[in-house]
Formats: C-alpha cells, structure tokens, sequence
C-alpha cells in the first residue's frame, strides 16, 4: 500500500463543499468518483479541513492510501482527465505511511478578496466579495491585529450541524468514524477547545482588491468568514478596534457580526514538517 499526498486547487462556486454528501456536488466526492474509476479501489481522501459550499482552495491537500502501481505523475494526468474542469489536481507525491493530509497539518493560511472598485468583472465576481461602498480600510486593518496569538474564538465559531453527521459510506483505512472535521479547521478528532493560535492576520489593499490574510494552527467553522463579517462592522463605524478584544471574551457568536460571503474566501496553503 502507497500513501499519496494531493495538491488540489478548485473553483468551489458550483459544489457544496468538501465533504461528500448524498446527492450533492462536492469536491471530496469528485475525488471518491475519480479514483474508483482509475484504480477500482474505494476509498476517501482525507483532506487538510473540510471547505464549505462556495469556498475555493489554490492548495488544498488531501491524502489517502492505494494498493495501485500506477507512477504519480501518470495518477495526476489521469484524475486530471477524469475530473470536472473546476477541481485540478496540482501535484501528487508518495508520503510516510504515517502522513495524513489533515492530521499533520501545522499550519493554514486563508485569504479574502474584497473587491473595491465601482464595477466588478464577470471574470473576478466569482472569486471576490463586490463592496463597492465606503469603509475606514485603516481602522479594519488595526482590529485585524487584534486577533493574534492564542485566543478562545468561540464568538467567531458557527454551530456545524454536519461536524457529527455521517458522510456517504466509503470504505477507508484512514476514514474515522463520524466523519472529517467541520469547515475551516485542523484539530485532533475529538477536539472541543475552540482555542486556536492565530500567527498572522492582516488586510493590504492591492489595486482595487482590500484582501484579508489569516495564517493560524486550525480554525473553527465559519470563522474566518465571521471575522471578516465583523472586521467589515468596524470599517463601517458601528464597532471600534477595542470592541474585538470585548468580542472575544464574550464568547457568543451572538456578539460577533455576520458571516461574509463563500465566494471571497480561498484556502492558500497547508504547512507541514
């Protein structure tokens, strides 16, 4: 048995996220389709964390085990054939035996494009949250500060009502039992703590786009998009850059502001040893 590492990027406008699910487009399931036709195996890749419907990834990585021979190049050339047009696979590799795409992860970075200008092209709307409206862009970067370090985010944490859910039943050596992790997250099975340790969290403006950069151990469900949904809340003047830390020692989603749309939200990159 191989243990192979996939790097994926996809377009997730079209599927209802990562994790399969019964008679929904989703890019785990693609996979699960993909795979079964080349190597007749019928496994689940496991992936870094479980992107919701909307959200797109540059570098997603997923990992599972097989009994084929198949060299890893020709494997890519032929999921890549296989798949929809909006999921690439970017590279495939033989890992330990111990790796697992989502359990070895160390590190995440996610970003969100805004997009600025008056008009939007129908070649970027996909990708970029449209908000074409004023906002205090210094005031958002200074609360994006604020969020660095290790911190109880649980008011920037959206109940998973599919987190203890059972997946479409797929026979897998590295499947557990109730499923993957919720959306946005890298904790051990089992997990409650909703600490996180964020490492880096920044907006640049660039051109037309604001673009928020967050870089943390793991993340909670919806979270990123809920702090960029309360980041846009001080831009606005409706909370100060002191009202974040006041946020986080709620702990109440309730005292958090909304959720930002899927479509601006791209997983950038897994870090491992």
């Amino acid at each position: 048995m191989r243990n192979l590492k996939l790097t994926l990027a996809y377009d997730g406008t079209e599927f209802s996220g990562w994790q399969v699910q019964p008679g929904r487009d989703t890019i785990q399931g693609a996979l699960v389709s993909a795979i079964g036709r080349l190597t007749g195996e019928n496994v689940l890749p496991q992936g870094s964390g479980r992107t919701d419907a909307g959200v797109h990834a540059l570098a997603q990585v997923a990992s599972f085990t097989t009994g084929s021979a198949i060299p890893v190049e020709n494997f890519q050339r032929a999921l890549n054939g296989m798949l929809p047009p909006a999921i690439r696979v970017m590279d495939v590799c033989e890992a330990p035996t111990e790796f697992h795409a989502r359990k070895s992860a160390l590190a995440k970075t996610y970003q969100y494009r805004m997009f600025r200008g008056e008009v939007c092209s129908p070649f970027v709307t996909r990708f970029v949250w449209h908000y074409p409206y004023p906002l205090d862009e210094a005031a958002m970067m200074r609360a994006a500060e604020q969020v660095v370090g290790e911190r109880d985010f649980t008011s920037f944490a959206a109940v998973d009502v599919e987190k203890s859910s059972t997946p479409f039943p797929v026979a897998s050596s590295r499947f557990e039992a109730g499923g993957e992790l919720g959306a946005e997250r890298s904790a051990p099975a089992g997990e409650t703590s909703n600490v996180r340790r964020i490492f880096e969290s920044s907006w640049e403006r660039m051109g037309d786009e604001f673009i928020y950069r967050v870089r943390g151990s793991g993340f909670l469900h919806h979270m990123v998009r809920n702090l960029v949904g309360t980041f846009m809340l001080v831009g606005k003047g409706t909370l100060s850059v002191e009202d974040i830390g006041r946020i986080l020692g709620a702990r109440s989603r309730s005292a958090a502001g909304a959720t930002a749309p899927a479509g601006g939200l791209c997983l950038v990159g897994v870090e491992y040893e």
